[in-house]
């Protein structure tokens, strides 16, 4: 073989080898790349989810955080509703009083407000409770709240199964509640947008030494005696009473 072969040779083996350089480069700067848009990423995330951003329309305390989701404004009664998603005693109170809440509502003697808590968790272990109660405050953005509660109280699973942590499962139940723009919702869910407000809501509730869920408070003052021995009779009585009370104090 000439010199001239031979050169030409060395030429022809050396192309492949510098364009698998180039390749290999090229493909370490891609996997960089990605690495770092996955951990910007996660660090947005757990932002989202420590960040305390309440949903639309929430309600509090002036210069508190805004933890309460309100039905119907400005009425003379408020009723706060403490409960817990993953609560079977939550759900048993729920759907108990549903009429009596409606009534309520319908007399204009009463607003209810939601706060949303997830003791059941450090119950049972897991974090369903703040999974749904976060997907709850996304509905809310969208003002479908109670539809959305309504869905969890006809599907909710054992408590100790822990399934509300199934972002399918909050998927498809939001799509029984209807009117919600799935996009919007699902992005929300994902993105952790109300965990941090969840938190904040669980951590003010057991600084209040409240007790068990369910708890409803009127006018800011727990109904006397536990939820137990309340009956939608009693609740309805003690709500006309205060709407009573607070027509005579307006009185000039």
């Amino acid at each position: 073989m000439s010199d001239g072969d031979g050169k030409a040779t060395g030429k022809g083996s050396g192309a492949p080898r510098r364009n698998w350089r180039l390749y290999g480069v090229a493909a370490l700067g891609f996997a960089l790349v990605c690495g770092v848009a996955a951990t910007v990423g996660q660090i947005a995330r757990a932002h989202q989810a420590t960040a305390v951003s309440a949903p639309k329309g929430a309600v509090g305390h002036s210069g508190g955080t805004q933890l309460d989701l309100p039905v119907r404004p400005t009425v003379p009664v408020t009723l706060t509703v403490y409960e817990d998603p993953r609560s079977p005693q939550s759900r048993e109170f729920a759907q108990r009083y549903a009429d009596t809440l409606a009534r309520l509502l319908a007399s204009g003697q009463a607003q209810i407000n939601y706060r949303l808590v997830t003791q059941s968790d450090k119950q049972y272990g897991g974090s369903g409770a703040t999974e749904a109660a976060a997907a709850a405050a996304c509905a809310q953005d969208q003002k479908r709240f109670a539809p959305f509660m309504d869905q969890i109280w006809r599907h909710q699973p054992a408590p100790a199964k822990d399934a509300f942590t199934d972002r399918k499962l909050l998927s498809d139940l939001a799509k029984k509640a209807g009117k919600i723009n799935h996009d919007s919702f699902e992005m929300c869910v994902d993105r952790s947008d109300r965990k941090g407000w969840v938190a904040r809501s669980q951590s003010e509730f057991a600084a209040s030494g409240l007790g068990e869920v369910p708890v409803v408070e009127i006018n800011g003052r727990p109904v006397p005696g536990s939820t137990a021995q309340l009956t939608p009779g009693k609740l309805s009585s003690l709500v006309h009473k205060e709407a009573q009370r607070v027509a005579a104090a307006a009185k000039p």
